[in-house]
């Protein structure tokens, strides 16, 4: 295995891991959604749970009601990366 096959296994697997953390935290967050505002403790950590608004732009309805040379105008693009990674079914031997 050669170093950028060792990385990529090791990114492969910390991203594994992330995603699975990612989903009990999300599961756990569900069950708490439902506390009162206020602060609650644990044996090791404080949760302060405080009712919250957001406003998001409707990007669509916006797109509906602007022209489309208003929209390039303002559209700003970036360059990056992205990197996708999934595993890769092990070799049957022969």
């Amino acid at each position: 295995m050669t170093n950028l096959s060792a990385t990529i296994d090791a990114y492969g697997e910390l991203k594994a891991q992330i995603d699975a953390l990612t989903k009990k935290q999300k599961a756990m967050k569900a069950h708490l959604d439902d506390l009162a505002p206020g602060v609650y403790e644990g044996d090791r950590f404080a949760l302060t749970v405080s009712p919250t608004t957001t406003d998001r732009l409707d990007m669509e309805a916006v797109r509906e009601k602007l022209s489309h040379q208003f929209i390039a105008a303002h559209t700003v693009t970036t360059e990056g990366t992205r990197l996708t990674v999934k595993a890769v079914p092990q070799a049957v031997a022969a």
